[in-house]
Order: structure tokens, then C-alpha cells, then sequence
């Protein structure tokens, strides 16, 4: 397994981590907010996140869907979160371009799923130096992910993530596949399951997304038990009145207990690792 680090979070070295915060950036105030909020609760609970965050949301379900303010004002909301709360940065890029000016100020760059196989986009964030998380298409199988590290790989870049967040077979749902989970771990790097992203309801709200955020602790639950290295989730404090994803982001007030007991399952995943090695 092919462990780093960002900042204070470990991947891929036993360890659980988060990747946590709102699906996209709605002002300076609301993301400062966020970021002090899940930082509070992951230093509580003794877990290691990274904020996440999004400027734009390029893959909408309408035209009239709100995509964020653009990444002049996203990227300086997140360095100053960066900079006043002291976490690390995972944000989304779409294009090329955006690598150079992303790179800035994310720690990690995220490719949306629907972007994977896109071999230009691959090659110029692995250029940046900076670490990758690629979410693993709708579309794809999970051993065509293979395919994804060895770009990504051959272009340079040491630190990869690869996210499963669903299979989509039409007819606005999603379905995760568990042996997605140790598939992909064969392939040598860490394993993060999207849990919010995978209960979404894509246009099933007709010019929106819906969502199932009362089934977020059964899947991640599920995920820890499966072995997976870190958990994404999109949480916001008031998902009713979130502008992007609001049906299925997990609600603040449940992320506390839900990082305590999936921090449990794991450890109690590992100690039983560590049994069984003893034993055999």
C-alpha cells in the first residue's frame, strides 16, 4: 500500500481518515463556520480530516442549478480557511488550466467522477506535485480503475486516492458494489468511500438531485467494516436550506456520534487484523 501524508492525516497507513465539509463553497462566513465546527468535532473524537469544498459544481441536474461563485472567490475563501483554521484542502477541477491555480491552495486535487477517464485532466494534476483523489466513474467497473492509477502513475504522481461513490444503472438511483472496496485496494493505494455522493438520486427531484441521507450511517458503517482507509461525506448544518446536494449531505449535529462509532469499528477491525496475524 502506497501510504502518505497530508498534513497531520495519514492515508493508506491504518489509519481512518475523513474528508470532510459542505458540497459547495456558499460564502466566507459559512465555510469558516464549517471548517471550526468539523474541526472541533474531529479533534474531540481524535480524527484526521481534510475540509472539502467545492467552487463550482460543473455537473448539475439543470441549467438553473446554482453552481457555486466561481474560482477567483472559491480559491480565496478556501486559502483563508487554509490559513485561519489550519486544515488541509481537497476541491474539485474540471479542466486542465485549473491544476496550476488549484494547486495553489489544495493539498489534494479531486477529479468528479464523470471526468476519470479523462486522460489530459489526469496528466496535468499529476504533474502539480500535489496528491489526487480520482472518483471512481458511475460508469466504470471497479477493476477498469486500474486504469486510472497507471495514468496517474506514469505521469508522476506518488499519492493517489481512488473514491467509489456508486454504480449508476439508470432510473435516478445508485448502487454500491462492496467488493469495490478490497478490488481496488489491490491496486496498491488508498481506498475512500464517497457515502453521501453514493445516495444521492441523480434528477430525482426532476431539475434537481435527491437523496437518502437517513440510510449515511449504514453505509459508512459498512464501509469501516469493509476495510476502506477513509470516509468521504458531505456535511452541512442546515442541508434543508443547502444551495447543491442538500438531500443527501449529512446533517451537522449527527457527525459526532457517527465518527465515534465508525472510529470504533475500526479500530475493533483492526484489532481483529492483528489477532488473526498472531494466530496464523
Amino acid at each position: 500500500m502506497q501510504a502518505f501524508e497530508i498534513g497531520n492525516v495519514r492515508f493508506g497507513a491504518g489509519d481512518l481518515s475523513f474528508l470532510l465539509g459542505p458540497c459547495v463553497i456558499e460564502s466566507i462566513d459559512h465555510a469558516m463556520f464549517m471548517a471550526r465546527e468539523i474541526k472541533a468535532i474531529c479533534g474531540r473524537v481524535g480524527a484526521g480530516f481534510v475540509y472539502k469544498s467545492s467552487f463550482d459544481k460543473a455537473n448539475r441536474s439543470s441549467i438553473e442549478s446554482f453552481r457555486g461563485h466561481g474560482m477567483e472567490f472559491g480559491l480565496d475563501v478556501l486559502a483563508q480557511v487554509k490559513a485561519d483554521v489550519g486544515v488541509p484542502i481537497v476541491t474539485d477541477i474540471h479542466e486542465p488550466w485549473h491544476v496550476e491555480k488549484c494547486a495553489g491552495v489544495a493539498d489534494i486535487l479531486q477529479i468528479p467522477a464523470f471526468l476519470c477517464r479523462q486522460t489530459d485532466l489526469l496528466v496535468e494534476a499529476a504533474k502539480s506535485g500535489k496528491a489526487v483523489n480520482v472518483k471512481k466513474g458511475q460508469f466504470l467497473a471497479p477493476w477498469d480503475a486500474k486504469n486510472i492509477v497507471d495514468k496517474l502513475h506514469e505521469s508522476g504522481c506518488e499519492n493517489i486516492l481512488l473514491t467509489e461513490r456508486g454504480a449508476s444503472f439508470g432510473y435516478n438511483n445508485l448502487v454500491v458494489d462492496l467488493r469495490s472496496f478490497p478490488i481496488m485496494r489491490s491496486f496498491g493505494v488508498p481506498v475512500v468511500f464517497d457515502v453521501t455522493h453514493s445516495l444521492q438520486l441523480p434528477g430525482g427531484l426532476g431539475k434537481a438531485t435527491g437523496g437518502q441521507s437517513e440510510y449515511i450511517e449504514n453505509f459508512a458503517r459498512a464501509g469501516v467494516a469493509c476495510g476502506v482507509d477513509a470516509i468521504f461525506m458531505e456535511v452541512h448544518d442546515n442541508p434543508a436550506k443547502a444551495p447543491s446536494d442538500g438531500p443527501n449531505q449529512l446533517p451537522l449535529s449527527r457527525l459526532e456520534p457517527l465518527l465515534t462509532k465508525l472510529k470504533q469499528i475500526h479500530e475493533l477491525i483492526n484489532e481483529t487484523k492483528s489477532a488473526e496475524a498472531q494466530t496464523s
